[in-house]
């Protein structure tokens, strides 16, 4: 298994199955939030492993969150809470 194997990719990052109720915008939100969660795990690992400093790993998941919501934004999902106030 070589560093470009996409079966590589599939063992370090899985994806898992999407069941919610489906549209297109659900779907390409959960891929997003799955990226996310990725990503946040990589962090954590970086700033426990020594890597990155704290402030380092929170400058990066408050980036990371930015892009989440604008992704949410972009994709028309709006929150039960933003419903609410509406």
């Amino acid at each position: 298994m070589t560093i470009q194997d996409p079966h590589n990719n599939e063992f370090l990052a899985p994806r898992s199955r999407y069941y919610g109720r489906f549209t297109p915008q659900n779907l390409a939100f959960n891929a997003n939030l799955q990226e996310f969660s990725l990503r946040v795990n990589t962090i954590c690992s970086l700033e426990t492993g020594g890597k990155i400093t704290p402030v380092e790993a929170w400058q990066q998941l408050k980036h990371l969150w930015r892009q989440l919501e604008d992704s949410r934004t972009a994709l028309g999902i709006i929150a039960e809470s933003d419903s609410e106030e509406a």
